[in-house]
């Protein structure tokens, strides 16, 4: 065998993601149930004891080793946060993976819960301050807030602690133009935000929001 068709053997037929490795890998289900024939979304305000604390999403969580596929992990973690048995969540397809500001490959899947009100979810209070519903005709007829921000590649730190320079990448050393001693990059990240008074769902829920909405209206 050469080189060559080693190097073919080892490709895979479809394309991943890079040091996949190095991310987190998550999971969440965008949960929609239908009330009085229409079609709202479920959502969850996180308990102020967890990481996130008080912020609106959609079910989810990190994937487990036991998890199959990130499907998996998005059903599991829907039973264990709302209380609906795997058996009543129909998945319908899935939306684009986001790889996350904070180091997170997040799977996102559209399920149907076969329950007509909130009164059959038990939300674990551990994780789920409140849960509460949306129509998806809100988001169809409401644009989102857009902000975009400056994503950059910092070579450097400051030790709160100490006051120090602590050096993550030796461009100086390495003789590399004076511009990468600097945090450089242009890369721009949009942020969408919906204001639902009193409550703000944003950042990668409301993209993911964002996604379905555009399928619908294409």
């Amino acid at each position: 065998m050469t080189r060559l068709e080693q190097l073919r053997g080892k490709l895979p037929a479809h394309a991943g993601i890079h040091s996949q490795d190095g991310y987190v890998c998550t999971a969440v289900l965008a949960l929609l149930i239908l009330i009085d024939g229409e079609y709202h979304f479920v959502f969850q305000k996180r308990s102020p004891y967890i990481r996130q604390n008080g912020e609106i999403c959609f079910p989810g969580g990190v994937c487990h080793p036991a998890d199959v596929t990130p499907e998996h992990a998005a059903i599991r973690e829907t039973g264990e946060e709302m209380g609906i048995p795997a058996e009543k969540i129909k998945v319908i397809g899935a939306l684009d993976a986001q790889i996350s500001t904070v180091g997170a490959i997040v799977y996102a899947f559209v399920g149907v819960a076969d329950i007509t009100s909130l009164d059959e979810i038990t939300p674990n209070k551990d994780e789920v301050e409140s849960v509460f519903t949306v129509p998806v005709s809100y988001f169809e007829k409401n644009e989102p807030e857009r902000y975009q921000t400056l994503l950059k590649v910092h070579p450097a730190i400051v030790d709160e602690k100490t006051g120090e320079e602590i050096v993550l990448f030796p461009a100086r050393e390495l003789g590399l133009p004076d511009k990468y001693t600097k945090p450089w990059g242009s890369l721009k990240h949009d942020i969408y935000v919906y204001r639902l008074d009193p409550r703000v769902i944003w950042g990668i829920t409301a993209r993911f929001i964002v996604d379905i909405v555009n399928k619908l209206k294409s």
